[in-house]
Order: C-alpha cells, then structure tokens, then sequence
C-alpha cells in the first residue's frame, strides 16, 4: 500500500519536530510544508515552503498536521475537511468552544480521521501509569495533581497558559482517571505584563469523585512537569520531562510509635522506579494517527475529545473572571 502523502501547516517551535517525525515514521511521506512566516529553522530540505493552507490542499495531500498559531486552527481545519484531507490539529483544537464544535463537526461529516494533539498522552510515563491505574495497582483513586511549570515560551503570542499548558493537564487527568470533570474552580494571575494570564491555580472533582488540582505558571526558572496519582494502594508520580513513572506504595510494616499510630492513614513504603522504554511521544502520537487513517487504531485524541476539553479550559477561565465554581 502507498504511503500517506502528508502536509504540515506551521513549521514554526512545533511543526518542526512534526517535520522530524512524519521523516521518521514508516507509511507516512512528507509531500508538502507551508508556513507565511518561512522557513526559520530550516527544517523544509528541498520541499518548496508554500505560502497557506489552500496551496499545501493542492499538492495532493491525504493527511495534514495543523501547527499554527491557535486563533488559525478553525479556518485551516474547515478548509481541510472540506477537501476531505484526514487532519491532526495541534492542542487545543480551535480558540473557543464554539469554533472546536464546528471543526469536529466538519469532520464527522466528512467521515474523516480528525485528531487533536495531546501529546502527552504519548509520553511514557503516562501510557504506563494509565495502564497500571486500569490494572488496578492503585485500587480507589482519590486525587490526581498535576504541575506544569516552567520559564515563559516566546513561542507564544495568542493565548495564556490555560488554553497553551493547563490543557494538557485537564486532558490528560480526564484520559487517566477514566472520567469527566463535574466542576472546577480557577485562579489566575497576570504577572509579567501581557494580556493573557500567566499563572493558574485551579482545583475541581470528577465525576467519579476524584479530587484534582493544577499548577500552572510560565514564570518558573525552572521546567516542572508532574503528575501525581494518589490511591488507595499508594502513589503514582510521573515526570514527563525525563519520562519516568515512581510507584510509592503504602507501607506494610505496622507503626510503633504511638503518636503516629493514632492517626488512621497511611506509612510510607518500597518506593520504585520503573525502567520505561522511552520513545518520543510525537513519534507515537504519529503512529496513532496513521493507524486511525489505515482503520487499524483509535488510539488518536478524537476532536470530540478535544472540544470537552475546550469546555473545561473554558470553565476554568469563567471561574477566574468571576470568582465562582462553574459546574459542567
């Protein structure tokens, strides 16, 4: 069978890494890149850098990778859905709820594969804490904390690190826990003198009662990138950053001091590191996204998953600008 002919739209801070990775991927061809701002890595070789998104749909593509700026997303997915070209949108799907609807909803009509990136959801310590959670290591979960936290990117210009980084973290506890958010409560802050927020501290529960909290901040001098899941059996903490999964397990010994013995919790116990095999995670997202075009996987974030999303992103910002829990 013929390689899928893909083209990719933005290969800025983002779309390079796609270029890379398209390359690299066995069934995929990278065929087309278009991009108005040029080609300032130099990643195109010797495909010609085109000039919008009609012109990369005219070099024949079956598939497109969507990495422009966020307020782009709507009006270049429409225009690949209409001429039935199976699409990978980069996070968040389009600038509001709204627009998202209207982008999954062209693709469901269209019968075509229409994929969000969450890339995360790639990583290997999540695929492997994901997978344990299911298997029942945890037993119960009662709350899933995530940080996200690192000096600001000038990559962006269109957005604050709700829609750009607390998206991540809302997607993926959803994908871990199983569930849904029922209700959220944010807190922003506007420290460094730009339009958008550039801090976040938001609590909520999901559906299935687990209790969840994010950090989030672009002016952190350091890159912090945590997700800890806290059961019954003991905890899960993945580093995505390094891609390393920890299991601190309840302790097993029983405690013989008396003033800690009174209190009903937990001990501490064996501690381990997972050895992980460890891929990059757009390598992965990639496969996912070309089986989903073969009919051979549905491991791809669907749009539909991707417009919930938008509707807590949403909801975490309502609640900052009125100081209300907002319940979904």
């Amino acid at each position: 069978m013929a390689d899928i002919r893909v083209g990719i739209l933005g290969i800025g801070s983002m779309g390079r890494h796609h270029v890379r990775n398209v390359r690299a991927t066995e069934g995929l061809e990278l065929v087309a890149v278009a991009d108005p701002g040029g080609d300032r890595f130099g990643v195109a070789g010797d495909l010609e850098v085109l000039e919008d998104v009609e012109a990369l749909i005219g070099a024949g593509i079956d598939a497109a990778i969507v990495a422009v700026p966020t307020a782009f997303h709507e009006e270049a997915a429409l225009a690949l859905a209409e001429a039935g070209v199976h699409t990978l949108v980069e996070k968040p799907l389009a600038i509001d709820v709204a627009a998202g609807e209207r982008v999954a909803s062209a693709f469901g009509r269209a019968g075509l594969v229409g994929a969000v990136g969450y890339v995360e959801r790639c990583n290997p310590a999540l695929l492997d804490m994901r997978r344990r959670i299911a298997d029942g290591q945890l037993g119960a979960i009662h709350q899933i904390v995530t940080r996200r936290q690192s000096p600001f990117p000038a990559r962006i210009s269109d957005v604050g690190v709700v829609k750009d980084l607390a998206t991540h973290d809302i997607d993926l506890t959803a994908w871990v826990s199983g569930s849904t958010y029922e209700q959220v409560y944010g807190q922003t802050a506007y420290r460094s003198g730009r339009a958008h927020e550039d801090m976040l501290v938001a609590s909520g529960r999901l559906r299935n009662g687990v209790l969840v909290n994010h950090l989030v901040n672009w002016l952190t001098p350091y890159k912090d990138r945590t997700t800890i899941v806290t059961g019954e059996h003991g905890a899960l903490v993945a580093d995505t950053a390094m891609g390393d999964l920890t299991f601190f397990e309840n302790g097993q010994m029983p405690v013989q001091w008396d003033q800690i013995a009174a209190f009903r919790g937990v001990s501490e116990g064996t501690v381990t590191r997972y050895a992980l095999v460890k891929r990059e995670p757009i390598a992965v997202e990639l496969e996912h996204f070309r089986d989903a075009i073969l009919g051979v996987g549905s491991d791809q974030v669907t749009m539909t998953e991707g417009v919930a999303t938008l509707r807590v992103v949403e909801a975490v910002l309502e609640s900052a600008r009125t100081g209300e829990v907002v319940h979904l």
